[in-house]
Order: structure tokens, then C-alpha cells, then sequence
């Protein structure tokens, strides 16, 4: 099941993304009390915008306005709107997204391309380790998606390896639907519970949550830790609630694939002018077929780098390399740029580590600190030292180093949803 317009012309796509970028300016302007303000006070001719050109003419949204006026982005009554879920709040209070029956087909719709990008077919089987409550649309979606392919999906919700291998072992499914990390703990219950885990039938993983590829899409050190075990294929996809579409990789895994139909993607500077070829800027979305909350030039907060050539597979959509980091997590940190995902994935390196978080917070001359608070079955001033040197080497920094018992970490990655652990801790005043 693959969109044909992926495949099409770069031109036949332009033409395609231009005609629902002037039906969906067109029903803002009629329908959404937010972008009616907006028109009004940019002084906006919605007859004005007609191509993807246009769209610099039209200020950005981000998720501040939707978090202050969340209600006016709303263009149904909410008698119309058949689910309601909520963005998880890991940057400010969470946002309220409804879903109308059409949008919910089109996340159907969406989630069934997506996965069909990763080589998933109707005969297979997929296992969802992600909880479908909680007001957590990813876990819906993949659901509506796998019955939109007409593939088999078993819901068994997060954590609990036996729960997992039981269902593997008894239902045989070809692909897990997991946060990359979970991988080496089922790994790890399989290997102290004699479970063949390399002939369990399990052919691939659909990622998500967690980077598993470096900017030159090789696996980064989870990935490579997860591949020298369990010799599965490997899928990155990412999405975000408020765009309710998906940017999943195809099996040559450069990256994930744009759905041109479904949305529209910029990347952007400081700004808002479009980064040059290769450059890291802000994922800026403006989603299309949407009809309760369309959004028009929304600033993600995700900083990514665009792919625009050709794919292999024969998709000519953009494609979007690993995401960088949070642009309001963005460090300062003694001359040197960071993002939290490149901490990860070097603590990944030390086995030692179980688990941990990252505190950012501003010194007495207000300038940016790093704290890495660690859960280690193995603490010594050696291990602090090495990690230490280790981020020198690659990153040029060295973070203060503290240990900590596992339940501390745990009860500070705790979230107020419970849907995703909190591993960066932000103190500093935005």
C-alpha cells in the first residue's frame, strides 16, 4: 500500500501540495477563530497565497500559541469531535487535540502508508508495546493503521518483558512496534530466561521515541547494540500529535519519508527563512486534509536536517534525517552547541549505566551546566572519570557526574501522563 504521489514527479507533487495548501488557507480563513486573528493582524489576502512560495508571507505558529489559546485552533463544534487526546507535555502543559471521524481516517490512512514504507504487508503480524490509553494517539494510530493495511496487531501496551515474550512465543508476531531502548530489555529477559530469542520470528522493529541512527543514518550506539544481539531490521519513524502524521523510513533507512498528501514540511532558521541544503533548522509543519485542528506554519520545536534527493526506492519525497534535538533543550555550553540525544547515546556506550537523566541548569554567572544523574549497579570514581573523558572526546565537554539510586531516576523520569519518561530536566528560566 504506497501512495502513488510519492512516487511521482517532484514537480506532480508540488502541483498536488500547492492546490491543498490553498483549500486549507481558504477553510482557516472560514473556519478557525486563531488563523482569523492571524489574517487580520498580518493583513493577509488568503487570495494571495497560492504556491508553497507563499507560505513565507504567513507568520509562524509554535506550540506557546497553542498552549495559550488551544480552544480557537479548533474548527469543528466539539459536538463533532469523535476522540480527544493531549501532546504529553514534556515542554509546558499539554495541549488538547480533536480528532473528527474523517481525521481519524486519515490517521488510519497515514499509519497504513507508514508502515507499508517499512516493508509491512498485510499478512504480517504486528505487536504494539506502546500503551493505546492515557489520551496517547500514537498508540491509537498504529492500531487504526494496521487495520486500515489489513495486517494483525496485538495490543499488549508498555513494559513488562514476560507479558512480551509470552505474547512473541504464543502469537508469533513478524514486527514489534517499540521505544529502541525496550529492545535490549527484552533482550536481556530472554537471555536469563533461555528463550531463543534470534529464531523467535520477530523479523523487524518500528522505533519510536529514540534516535537510532547518526546524520549519516549508520546506527548510532543503541542501534548497534540492539544489531549485534538480535539481527532484526531496524525502522525510525517519527511524529508528533499535533501533525498527526508520520516520517517513516523505507528499507534503505535514509531517513524518514515525507507523505506529500498529508502535510508539508519546512525547515527552518531563527528567523524563519529556509536553512540551505544539509543544514539543521526547525521541522515547521502545516498539515493538510486535517478538519478539526489544522495547523498552518506550526514551529515543532524539533531541529532535523532535510533530505531532498531522490530515495532509492523510488519515493521523491523529502526525507528527514535523525532529529538533533529540542530546540528550547538546546545547550550553550562553554563555546560548544549541544542537544540532549547526543548525552544518550553516548552513555549508551557504558554498560554500567542503567539508567539516568540529564539536568540543564544556569551557574551563579548564568551560563549553562550540565548534571547527569546515573543509576549504576557499579559505582566508582573510575566510571565517573571514564565518562567523563569519553564526552571530551566526542562531545568536548565534560558534565558534572553524579550517582544516584535506580529509584531516584526513576521517580524523576516519571511523567505527569506516565506515557514517557523524562530524561532531560530543563532549569533554566526560558
Amino acid at each position: 500500500m504506497t501512495a502513488k504521489i510519492e512516487m511521482a514527479p517532484a514537480e506532480e507533487i508540488k502541483r498536488l501540495q500547492e492546490k491543498r495548501l490553498r483549500e486549507l488557507v481558504v477553510y482557516l480563513a472560514e473556519k478557525s477563530p486563531f488563523y482569523q486573528r492571524l489574517f487580520k493582524a498580518a493583513n493577509i489576502d488568503i487570495s494571495d497565497i497560492k504556491g508553497l512560495k507563499d507560505l513565507t508571507r504567513i507568520p509562524t505558529t509554535n506550540k506557546e500559541d497553542l498552549q495559550q489559546y488551544n480552544d480557537d485552533f479548533f474548527c469543528v463544534p466539539k459536538t463533532e469531535i469523535i476522540d480527544f487526546v493531549t501532546t504529553s507535555g514534556t515542554l509546558g502543559d499539554p495541549v488538547t487535540i480533536g480528532l473528527t471521524d474523517s481525521d481519524l481516517e486519515r490517521l488510519a490512512y497515514n499509519e497504513a502508508i507508514s508502515f507499508a514504507c517499512a516493508g509491512v504487508q498485510k499478512n504480517d503480524v504486528l505487536q504494539l508495546t506502546t500503551t493505546i490509553d492515557r489520551r496517547f494517539m500514537a498508540g491509537l494510530a498504529y492500531f487504526l493503521g494496521a487495520r486500515r493495511l489489513g495486517a494483525g496487531i496485538i495490543r499488549v501496551g508498555a513494559g513488562i518483558p514476560e507479558l512480551q515474550w509470552d505474547t512473541i512465543l504464543k502469537f508469533n508476531p513478524s514486527y514489534l512496534i517499540v521505544v529502541p531502548s525496550f529492545l535490549l530489555k527484552l533482550i536481556e529477559y530472554a537471555e536469563s530466561h533461555d528463550i531463543d530469542y534470534k529464531n523467535s520470528g520477530i523479523k523487524a522493529a518500528i522505533c519510536i521515541g529514540e534516535a537510532l541512527r547518526d546524520q549519516d543514518f549508520g546506527l548510532n550506539v543503541l542501534g548497534q547494540k540492539i544489531k549485534r544481539k538480535w539481527g532484526i531490521e531496524l525502522y525510525s519513524t517519527y511524529a508528533s500529535t499535533e501533525m498527526s502524521t508520520a516520517f517513516t523510513e523505507c528499507p534503505e533507512q535514509q531517513g524518514g519519508h515525507l507523505h506529500p498528501e498529508l502535510i508539508i514540511a519546512e525547515i527552518l532558521d531563527d528567523k524563519g527563512n529556509e536553512v540551505p541544503e544539509g543544514y539543521p533548522g526547525e521541522l515547521t509543519i502545516t498539515t493538510l486534509g486535517i478538519e478539526a485542528m489544522p495547523l498552518l506554519r506550526f514551529r515543532t520545536g524539533d531541529v532535523v536536517v532535510a533530505h531532498r534527493l531522490p530515495c532509492k526506492c523510488g519515493r521523491n519525497t523529502l526525507r528527514l534525517g535523525p532529529v538533533l534535538g529540542r530546540k528550547r533543550q538546546m545547550i550553550k555550553y562553554k563555546g560548544t552547541t549541544l542537544y540532549p540525544p547526543a548525552m544518550d547515546d553516548l552513555l549508551n556506550d557504558f554498560n554500567e549505566v542503567q539508567s539516568h537523566t540529564i539536568e540543564i541548569y544556569h551557574n551563579d554567572i548564568g551560563t549553562d551546566e550540565i548534571r547527569i544523574k546515573i543509576a549504576t549497579t557499579s559505582i566508582s570514581e573510575e566510571l565517573s572519570q571514564n565518562i567523563k573523558d569519553h564526552f571530551r572526546s566526542k562531545l568536548r565537554v565534560s558534565p558534572k557526574i553524579e550517582f544516584c539510586k535506580k529509584e531516584e531516576i526513576l521517580r524523576l523520569q516519571a511523567s505527569k501522563l506516565g506515557r514517557k519518561p523524562i530524561r532531560v530536566i530543563d532549569h533554566r528560566k526560558k
